[in-house]
């Protein structure tokens, strides 16, 4: 198999379980917390958004947790979804490094999120929901939660961040095609939204208002709940079946990952690649080097500040302990829109202060221009998204050049540009800019955080 280039499963092995971190971290994540009573939240507080079997899901400390055989059937369609062997970029680089790539571009809806929409709409449906509202930055997110929502019979309405639904119109398409609602947020549809349009009628949207949105509609009716496409542990946990099939079809390519990289705005796609890996090491598995890769004008990980944060703007949600920039922070326009949130996942989080993971950032242009090297070796063009991981992925390659050092280096292609093309003409016409936040913007919504009693 020396010049093997894809690593496939069969459906029978695909994972029957997700795997679930929280059994395995060496100090437990900090409580989710009430903004009102400053007490940890229970699971009545959160069942105006999620069903019971979510919740349930989001505080287990199971290691492993079972996945329905209705969710099965449908990810059987895409998954297990294949391994890559990046022979083409490792000879273009010209580095002595093997470098691996786990694509999840191959599900209907071009990314790795119906990985969790999935579940989502099923438990949903099981509890007798019957419509669902989410957000959605690019779109990967709505889409595939449209996308669930069409299987199960459930209605989906999604607020789009505006500058994403202005940039990527054949996003919302889809959305529709699936049966979807979609709308530009801010919206007039909210208070919320109405509330930052009569401050700024052009605002160009962020994903803490267009969550904020969701939330005030869900928590309206009981026949409706809200579903989130990262950040929280269920969602995470969901996005496990990755790094699950990864050390299978690595094992089978008779390599084990020195380096495992992943882009990172809300966790989701980051924690499915690493998460099983971490849980090997935390069991007295080998060390391995992770690192998350953020874009340097939404910089939760590298700049942010580990505290008790909303997740909304409106602050309709209850607090997390994560690196966060501020509820109040809006990222600047660039294409990478799933990348765009103020927080990180409380679990990623987590991971960075225990010093099991390390993060870096880059600017865009930067991100493209390795995207688009990755596609002429390799042939498939990334998602905005994706770019940070490819860029990530090839510093590392080209370190293992520097250093004479032969490592194996696995990176998750977490979806497919195809409705992202505009962001590339607009590389390959000089017109793609490097977007910088707003410093004073960034210390006034970081001075706005809420106080926690220690």
């Amino acid at each position: 198999m020396a010049d093997t280039i894809k690593y496939l499963l069969s459906e029978e092995q695909m994972p029957k379980d997700w795997y679930n971190l929280a059994a395995d971290l060496p100090v437990p994540l900090p409580a989710v917390l009430h903004p009102g009573t400053m007490q940890p939240v229970g699971p009545d507080d959160l069942a105006p958004l999620f069903p019971m079997s979510l919740i349930a899901q989001e505080v287990s400390t199971e290691r492993y947790i079972e996945i329905p055989e209705p969710v099965q059937e449908v990810f059987r369609q895409w998954r297990p979804s294949p391994l890559f062997r990046a022979r083409r970029l490792e000879k273009a680089l010209g580095t002595p490094a093997r470098i691996y790539y786990k694509y999840e571009g191959v599900s209907p809806a071009g990314s790795h999120k119906p990985n969790t929409a999935i579940p989502q709409a099923f438990y949903n449906r099981e509890a007798g929901i019957r419509k669902l509202t989410t957000e959605t930055g690019a779109g990967q997110w709505g889409t595939s939660l449209s996308f669930a929502g069409s299987l199960f019979g459930i209605e989906v309405q999604v607020f789009q961040v505006r500058v994403s639904y202005n940039q990527k119109p054949y996003r919302r398409a889809v959305m529709e095609t699936y049966g979807a609602q979609c709308v530009a947020s801010p919206s007039e549809l909210t208070q919320s939204g109405r509330a930052i349009l009569a401050q700024n009628p052009n605002h160009p949207g962020s994903l803490g208002i267009a969550i904020s949105e969701a939330v005030e509609l869900a928590a309206q009716r009981e026949d409706t709940k809200y579903a989130l496409g990262s950040v929280l542990n269920h969602v995470l946990l969901h996005q496990t079946i990755i790094g699950q099939e990864a050390i299978a079809q690595l094992a089978m390519a008779g390599d084990d990952p020195d380096v495992i990289v992943g882009c990172t705005g809300g966790g989701s796609n980051f924690a499915g690649i690493a998460f099983p890996f971490l849980g090997l090491q935390l069991r007295g598995g080998r060390k391995r080097r992770v690192v998350a890769v953020e874009p340097a004008a939404c910089p939760s990980l590298t700049r942010g500040k580990y505290a008790y944060d909303f997740g909304d703007t409106a602050h309709l949600t209850p607090l997390t302990k994560m690196h966060t920039l501020g509820s109040t922070f809006t990222p600047p326009g660039f294409h990478a829109g799933g990348l765009r949130y103020h927080g990180m996942a409380p679990m990623v989080s987590h991971l960075k202060e225990l010093g099991l993971i390390e993060a870096t950032a880059y600017h865009q242009t930067a991100c493209f221009e390795a995207g688009v090297a990755f596609a002429r070796a390799e042939g498939i063009v990334p998602a905005p998204e994706a770019n940070h991981a490819v860029k990530g992925a090839i510093e590392e390659a080209l370190r293992c050049k520097r250093e004479g050092k032969s490592e194996v280096i696995l990176f998750n292609l977490c979806g497919h540009g195809h409705f992202d093309m505009q962001a590339y003409t607009d590389y390959f016409a000089g017109k793609l800019q490097d977007l910088n936040y707003d410093e004073a913007e960034l210390a006034m919504a970081l001075s706005g955080l809420p106080s926690v009693p220690a």
